[in-house]
């Protein structure tokens, strides 16, 4: 492993299977190379340090709620809220703040995109026909996956479980 890594949080299975058919319904085909996934760190550097601390690193697992829709200019998304996922976030910047991209340092909004890449006509038409029928739910977090970013795709390495 030496590409920068990636961290997401892991869904139960049910919450992953949803976003999936729903990124599978709504994001550009030729441009949908991920499995659906809620973002914590787009790039780590691949180190023994960052390796061994988050094998190390120890969290509970926890429930989140997808709370509503959110427009991303070019798509949409689902928003993710709750404490735990803050807390987490924040236990991490610390540790790694020295080392984040700007990116990474910016405000951290938790969200797992269905739509991206097509125009804002397309994607305010989805927002409408997703928020109008919205329900609160809820999202159970399993662990942390680690990923290999390999400038597109991404190859998984390892997952830190939450318990």
């Amino acid at each position: 492993m030496s590409n920068p890594l990636i961290l997401t949080l892991k869904m139960d299975e049910q919450s992953q299977a949803f976003f999936e058919g729903k990124r599978r319904a709504y994001f550009p085909t030729e441009r949908n190379v991920l499995e659906a996934h809620l973002m914590v760190f787009h790039h780590l550097p691949c180190t023994g340090e960052t390796i061994s601390f988050l094998k190390a690193f120890r969290f509970p697992g926890f429930m989140a709620k997808a709370t509503g829709l959110m427009k991303l200019g070019r798509g949409v998304a689902y928003r993710i809220a709750c404490d735990e996922i803050k807390q987490l976030h924040q236990l991490l910047s610390k540790h790694f703040y020295p080392v984040l991209s700007a990116q990474d340092r910016q405000g951290y909004r938790p969200h797992v995109t269905v739509q991206n890449k097509v125009s804002p006509e397309t994607a305010n038409s989805l927002f409408k026909t997703l928020n109008s029928g919205f329900v609160p739910f809820q999202v159970g977090i399993e662990a942390i996956q680690v990923f290999s970013y390999l400038g597109g795709p991404w190859q998984h390495e390892f997952d830190v479980d939450l318990k």
